[in-house]
């Protein structure tokens, strides 16, 4: 031995220790005078770089540094160099104890991959905490992603404290689980189900923060507030949130409302059933009461004139109404749907709006609203659509048709 670890040890000797305890005696000594110092460098360097870092941030115009600084990351690193002295100093302090000494390099070896791995951690959550701020990510998963890389992470790093621990090479260990790999899979089968399903979510934008999903599997109905790697967090409409694994995205049918709120407007497309023996054709008084609404009024004008144009040219017998062109109460119901629709000021004019007639059924003809609000607000699209069945409703005894609905005790039924 030389220098201070041979000057203890001969002061030792001088006080009557034996040779061997001079040496135990020796190596503690040492061990707890160098942790102490290790110690008080570290604190005194983590101190240092928090005030820098602190300063630094406050003078800058970005986030990003105070959010190193909120995540730790100049307190990780400050363990930077004392972990660098104490491998320097570990031959010093275990100089007669060389089994003492691979053990204590070996620990600080798997200090090394934790404080790797606390390093990688704290970066990590720094830009996904950053990436939240902006924006074009605030829709987007992060937290799904940064899991992704924290599982690769870790899974390296424990390969990496297994293999310093053992003594085996890294690439030679990880040959070794091979054999272990179907144990492995069946562990962590959730885990590798959800990794999986997160990269094809992210991957296919299938689902993003903020967008509306219906799961009727499992009864959720709401906004998405959360995308981990194994769950998925939808806030539904009463408050209430409901879990969704991950992997049941990509295994289970769902409903995204994104493509709806993105557009320019929210789709109507709801029916009134009218009873089938309602349905007539119209005469000449019929058209002319009905030529005063307004709406439908030029209409009437000139399919009037076309339908007499069109009889008179066949010579068409009209003692019976079946025989040529004829209007019925249920076709200028329709067109007056349509002329009100387009004249509607809440809904959009530029897309698709109909009012059509679908396959007439056991309660009746359906006749079907098809268009589309401009407002998408849930409470504003009801609102607007109600107002629109109110007015159908309320309109259809002026065009002699009834509706449809399940005989009760307050209606009679007249045959």
């Amino acid at each position: 031995m030389g220098g201070i670890s041979h000057w203890l040890y001969n002061y030792f000797l001088s006080l009557g220790f034996s040779e061997n305890a001079a040496k135990y005696t020796n190596m503690v000594v040492l061990l707890v005078a160098i942790l102490i110092l290790l110690l008080i460098l570290d604190y005194s360097i983590r101190k240092s770089l928090r005030t820098i870092s602190n300063r630094i941030a406050k003078k800058s115009r970005t986030n990003f540094d105070d959010l190193l600084v909120a995540n730790k990351v100049p307190r990780y690193i400050g363990h930077i160099i004392p972990l660098i002295l104490a491998f320097k100093v570990t031959p010093l302090i275990f100089t007669d104890f060389k089994p003492y000494e691979r053990l204590a390099d070996t620990t600080l070896h798997v200090l090394v991959v934790v404080l790797t791995l606390w390093i990688v951690r704290a970066v990590l959550n720094t830009f996904k905490d950053y990436f939240k701020t902006l924006p074009r990510f605030k829709d987007k998963p992060i937290d799904s992603y940064i899991q992704v890389f924290m599982i690769f992470a870790w899974i390296v790093g424990l390969m990496s404290m297994l293999a310093i621990v053992t003594g085996v090479p890294f690439f030679k260990f990880l040959t070794g689980l091979g054999a272990a790999s179907a144990v492995i899979l069946l562990i962590f089968r959730d885990s590798i189900l959800g990794f999986v399903a997160s990269i094809q979510v992210s991957i296919n934008d299938m689902v993003r923060i903020g967008d509306w999903i219906t799961f009727d599997k499992y009864e959720a109905d709401g906004d998405v507030i959360e995308i981990n790697l194994s769950t998925v967090k939808v806030q539904n409409f009463d408050k209430t949130i409901t879990t969704i694994p991950t992997y049941a995205l990509i295994s289970d049918s769902f409903r995204n409302w994104r493509g709806m709120m993105s557009s320019d407007g929210r789709r109507i497309k709801r029916a009134v059933k009218i009873k089938q023996h309602s349905v007539r054709f119209l005469n000449d008084d019929d058209i002319v009461r009905l030529k005063n609404i307004e709406i439908i009024s030029n209409y009437l004008e000139k399919k009037d004139e076309e339908i007499d144009e069109y009889n008179l040219e066949g010579k068409i017998n009209k003692e019976f109404a079946v025989n040529g062109r004829n209007l019925t109460n249920l076709g200028v119901f329709r067109m007056y749907l349509d002329a009100y629709l387009k004249q509607h000021k809440d809904i959009n004019q530029n897309m698709t709006i109909m009012a059509r007639q679908l396959a007439p059924t056991a309660q009746g003809v359906p006749l079907e609203v098809y268009a589309f609000t401009k407002d998408k607000t849930w409470a504003n699209y009801e609102y607007i659509m109600a107002d629109i069945f109110d007015h159908i409703i309320a309109s259809v005894k002026y065009f002699d048709l009834e509706l449809f609905e399940l005989p009760t005790e307050g209606i009679i039924i007249s045959e």
